[in-house]
C-alpha cells in the first residue's frame, strides 16, 4: 500500500492505523517469503518445451471449459499454469513458451518477475479491491504523479485521469477534446487506425472486421499516414506535403467542423507503421493554426521506443493537448494540459481500478525512468549512446535478415513496404509469404506450437508482429527464439 506523504513529518504513534500495518516488519517479511517461494519455482524455466503427455486429457478439457463460456474456442490453446520466468510462460499443459507478445503489450517485464510482484502482494492488502473515482486511497494519486512527472519532461501535460480500459481512456479523450471545441464534432484520424471496441471507438478505427452490423456513430475524415515505401521513391519531403494538402483540403471542406486530430504516431494493429518527426509536425502545425485539438493515442507504443514517450522519440511533445497510455501501464489514462482541462463532471465513472495495478504500473514507470532502457541524447536530439531497446531492435533486425538469407523462398518481395523487417524499438514485425493474409495467420500458429507467442498486424500486407517482454529479455536470447520461429515457419504449407 501507498501511504500518502507530505513534507510535514508524521509521529508514528499517530499514524492511521492502515499506515501503520503498511509499515508492518512482520507484513514484509511475509511478503518477502511468498516472493522467494515462488522464486525457487520459476527460476526452474529456462528453456522452451513441448506439453507433457499425461496433461494432454486435463488441458483439453480446460480447452473445452473455456470455448464453452466464451462461445467460440481460443485463438491459440493457451491457458497459462501461473508461473513464468521472465520471457518464458508456462501453460497448464506442462509447455513452455517464449512469450513474444506479452499479452498484446501489457507484460513489458515478463512473467513472474519478483520486483512486481512484492508491489501487488503490498497493495493487495488494501481494505477493498475496486478503487473508485469518489472514494479512493493514494494509491491512484502516486501513480498519477509518477506519470505526469515523466510525462512533463518533454511535455506541456500536467493533469490525469485514470480508467481501467484503454478504449475508456480513449472515449474520456475524445470527451475532452469535444468539449473543448464544440460545437466542432468531426474527428481526424489516419487510415489503419485502432481505438478500441467500443461502438464510438470501433466508428473511428479503420477496421471493417472491427464495425460488421453496428452503426457508424462518427464523422471521420481519414489521413494517409506516413509512407515509408512512397517516400523511398519519391521523398519523405512530398510525402508530408501530400499529406498537409489532404488536412488542409478536409479543412476547407468543413471549416470549424474538426474538433481533434488522433496521431498514433506509431501504428500499432496497422501495421507497427513507422512515422517521421518532419511529417507529424507538419500536421500538428496545421491543426494548431486551425485551433484542432493533437490527440497522442500511445496505449500500445508508450515504453516501447528508443525514447519513454512516442512524442519524445519524434520531437512533438510541445505540440500535443491530450494524451492516452495503457497496457504497459496496468492502468489507463488520459492526459491533459492545463488549457484542455475539463469541467466538472465531464469525466467520470466508478472505478478507477485496483490498488494492485496502480502500485504495479509506478514500478513499471520507475523501473524504466530508471533503466537503461532508452538512447541517451544530447541537446539537438541526437543518440550519443543506444538504450537497451534499441540494441534489442537491431538483434531482432539480424535475426531476421539470417533467416531470410537461409530460406530465401519464405521472404518474397512485397511492393507496399521498403522492407521485410520493420517497426521501431519494441514494436517489431516481419513480412513473410508475401504478407498473405491465410499463410500469416497459418505462420502464428505453427510458430506457437514450436514454442513461441507471436501475432500478426496490419491489414494488407499483413505481418508478423511481437511485442518482447524487453524488460527482461537478454539479447542473447534471440537466436533461441528465432531457432523456434524457424522450427514454425518450415511447417506453414506452400
Amino acid at each position: 500500500m501507498t501511504t500518502a506523504t507530505s513534507s510535514t513529518p508524521v509521529h508514528p504513534s499517530i499514524q492511521p492505523l492502515g499506515h501503520q500495518l503498511a509499515a508492518s516488519p512482520s507484513i514484509d517479511a511475509a511478503l518477502r517469503a511468498i516472493v522467494d517461494e515462488v522464486r525457487a519455482k520459476s527460476v526452474q524455466i529456462t528453456d522452451a518445451r513441448p506439453a507433457n503427455p499425461g496433461l494432454k486429457e486435463s488441458y483439453e478439457g480446460l480447452m473445452a471449459r473455456a470455448a464453452a463460456v466464451r462461445g467460440r474456442p481460443l485463438l491459440y490453446p493457451y491457458i497459462g499454469s501461473g508461473l513464468g520466468n521472465g520471457a518464458l510462460v508456462e501453460l497448464a499443459d506442462g509447455s513452455v513458451k517464449w512469450d513474444l507478445i506479452s499479452g498484446i503489450g501489457v507484460n513489458f517485464f515478463g512473467h513472474s518477475d519478483p520486483d512486481l510482484m512484492h508491489a501487488a502482494l503490498r497493495a493487495s492488502l488494501a481494505d477493498t479491491v475496486k478503487q473508485g473515482n469518489l472514494q479512493a486511497n493514494f494509491e491512484p494519486h502516486a501513480f498519477s504523479e509518477t506519470l505526469l512527472a515523466e510525462a512533463a519532461k518533454g511535455s506541456k501535460l500536467k493533469h490525469a485521469y485514470l480508467t481501467t480500459s484503454g478504449v475508456m481512456a480513449n472515449e474520456n479523450a475524445l470527451k475532452v477534446c469535444m468539449q473543448k471545441h464544440h460545437p466542432a464534432s468531426r474527428v481526424l484520424a489516419f487510415r489503419d487506425c485502432f481505438m478500441g471496441r467500443s461502438l464510438m471507438m470501433a466508428s473511428i478505427g479503420d477496421s471493417h472486421e472491427g464495425r460488421v452490423g453496428l452503426p457508424i456513430v462518427a464523422d471521420v475524415d481519414y489521413m494517409p499516414f506516413y509512407d515509408e515505401a512512397a517516400a523511398a521513391r519519391t521523398s519523405p519531403a512530398a510525402v508530408t506535403a501530400a499529406a498537409v494538402s489532404r488536412l488542409e483540403e478536409y479543412i476547407h471542406r468543413y471549416p470549424g467542423q474538426h474538433a481533434c486530430f488522433i496521431f498514433e504516431l506509431t501504428q500499432g494493429e496497422g501495421g507497427f507503421n513507422v512515422g517521421r518527426r518532419d511529417f507529424f509536425r507538419a500536421l500538428m502545425e496545421v491543426c494548431k493554426a486551425h485551433k484542432i485539438a493533437v490527440w497522442d493515442d500511445e496505449i500500445q507504443t508508450f515504453g516501447r521506443l528508443p525514447r519513454m514517450f512516442a512524442y519524445e522519440y519524434y520531437g512533438v511533445g510541445d505540440l500535443v493537448d491530450v494524451f492516452c497510455i495503457g497496457k504497459m501501464t496496468q492502468v489507463c489514462a488520459t492526459l491533459y494540459t492545463e488549457e484542455y482541462n475539463p469541467k466538472p463532471g465531464l469525466l467520470s465513472g466508478t472505478f478507477l481500478g485496483e490498488a494492485v495495478s496502480f502500485e504495479v504500473g509506478r514500478r513499471v514507470i520507475e523501473r524504466l525512468r530508471d533503466g537503461d532502457y532508452y538512447d541517451r541524447v544530447d541537446d539537438k536530439g541526437n543518440v550519443v549512446q543506444p538504450g537497451r531497446i534499441a540494441r534489442h531492435h537491431a538483434a531482432f533486425v539480424a535475426q531476421v535478415k539470417a533467416l531470410a538469407a537461409r530460406h530465401p523462398e519464405w521472404f518474397p518481395a512485397v511492393p507496399e513496404i521498403p522492407d521485410i523487417v520493420g517497426g521501431v524499438g519494441g514494436m517489431m514485425r516481419f513480412t513473410p509469404f508475401g504478407g498473405r493474409k491465410d499463410k500469416i495467420q497459418a505462420a502464428c500458429k505453427a510458430i506457437f506450437e514450436a514454442g513461441v507467442v507471436l501475432f500478426y498486424c496490419g491489414h494488407g500486407p499483413y505481418h508478423l508482429r511481437v511485442l518482447p517482454p524487453l524488460g527482461v529479455m537478454n539479447e542473447q536470447d534471440w537466436p533461441r527464439v528465432f531457432a523456434c520461429i524457424e522450427q514454425g515457419l518450415a511447417k506453414v504449407p506452400n
